[in-house]
């Protein structure tokens, strides 16, 4: 839960880096409360003519719009790609599988162009104290 929270502190924050962590946590609790939201929908016969959803499902998206990009951008960029790159999922079949994998793949090693790995920290040597 706290990487989800993570997430909603940098909530347009388009530079950086996001670790598969971050990103893969944040999309496993956005689905679960959208699933959650469907349902309240639901519940409460408030969903759309012939739909699954309603506005309470509606609303929590909208909001979590620019998160989630944010933090896709940010998790491409972890990979050494712009956050361009998600315009070939437009691409039907193949587009969505390429971008796939790039979200799956492990961090570039060290500093790249988008900021320093945000897997690696800094190890702090007990003589390189500041005098």
């Amino acid at each position: 839960m706290n990487w989800y929270l993570t997430v909603l502190k940098k909530y347009a924050v388009f530079v950086g880096r996001a670790r598969r962590k971050e990103y893969w946590m944040f999309f496993l609790f956005n689905f679960l409360f959208l699933i959650a939201a469907s349902i309240i929908d639901h519940t409460l016969g408030i969903t759309f003519d012939g739909t699954w959803y309603g506005p309470i499902y509606t609303l929590y998206a909208l909001a979590l719009f620019i998160p989630g990009l944010a933090v896709a951008v940010r998790r491409l960029h972890d990979v050494n790609k712009s956050g361009w790159y998600l315009l070939i999922s437009i691409i039907p079949i193949i587009g969505p599988i390429i971008v796939l994998i790039k979200l799956c793949t492990d961090s570039t090693p060290g500093e790249n162009q988008y900021g320093a790995n945000p897997k690696e920290t800094p190890v702090l040597m007990a003589n390189s104290a500041p005098q």
